[in-house]
């Protein structure tokens, strides 16, 4: 179903008309019919996508998941299906693993039923994650943070990471030069939420009351205290109370501007 056909079939299952729409997201009736007649050259922004997803109560990132599908070459869509079909599969054998108890000879039957690629050993070299680029980070004082609005995975920018794992990982582009010379302005430094800080990492870190966040090198004192230290000497460094710190994210890949 492409996404106009899902935007026109929540409408009428909310009993919303198209005026309604246009009237509580600030776009024309015109260009709303477009889109769900699929007459648009390309897929709607996400600002668009958002407001959207809110008033036909989607859950947040469905419409611009299916726009991010449009937008791909014909060739990379096909095969991305190809991949979520075998993904599928995958599950539902999961599923009738757990429903059931079966030895190891039924295990290899269902196998042989579910048309699954089970080879091993395969050589094929994999292009690498995509990771989300959500904001720019201040090299700098801690600042006002803002993720717009982006569910995890979900941005107007993306790098490819052939090393990452995590799937919560993310990248920031730097402003600032507190961080230099290891960092610059306009760097982007990829996170992984999934790896082990510890003292002396240059990390994200995210601060409450006030809600800020900064780039800096961490090191944990004592009494449950945390230094945010620059690398450059020109910057002093900041002590604060451990409570503060709700989100802490290790550096693991840098990209330079050139």
């Amino acid at each position: 179903m492409s996404l106009g056909q899902i935007i026109r079939k929540r409408r009428h299952e909310l009993n919303i008309t198209l005026d309604e729409v246009s009237a509580k997201i600030g776009f024309s009736k015109p260009y709303l019919s477009t889109i769900e007649t699929g007459k648009v050259k390309n897929p709607p922004g996400d600002k668009l996508l958002r407001k959207l997803e809110d008033v036909l109560q989607f859950a947040p990132g469905t419409l611009r998941h299916t726009a991010n599908l449009d937008r791909m070459p014909a060739d990379v869509r096909q095969q991305f299906e190809a991949y979520e079909s075998e993904n599928q599969r995958w599950r539902k054998l999961v599923r009738n693993l757990m429903d059931k108890k079966v030895t190891g000879h039924d295990i290899n039957a269902l196998l042989s039923k579910s048309d699954l690629n089970v080879e091993k050993n395969t050589s094929k070299t994999e292009p690498g994650r995509l990771i989300p680029i959500i904001n720019r980070v201040a090299a700098g004082y801690p600042v006002d943070f803002d993720d717009l609005q982006y569910p995890a995975g979900f941005a107007d920018d993306y790098v490819r990471c052939p090393d990452i794992d995590d799937p919560h990982a993310f990248g920031v582009r730097v402003i600032g030069d507190s961080m230099e010379p290891r960092f610059v302005q306009g760097d982007i430094v990829i996170f992984s939420p999934a790896v082990e800080v510890r003292s002396g990492d240059d990390c994200f870190v995210r601060l409450a009351t006030p809600h800020e966040t900064t780039f800096k090198r961490i090191f944990f004192e004592a009494d449950n205290m945390v230094r945010l230290q620059p690398r450059n000497e020109k910057y002093s460094p900041m002590v604060i109370e451990g409570s503060r710190i709700n989100g802490l994210y290790k550096a693991v890949i840098k990209y330079e501007k050139l």
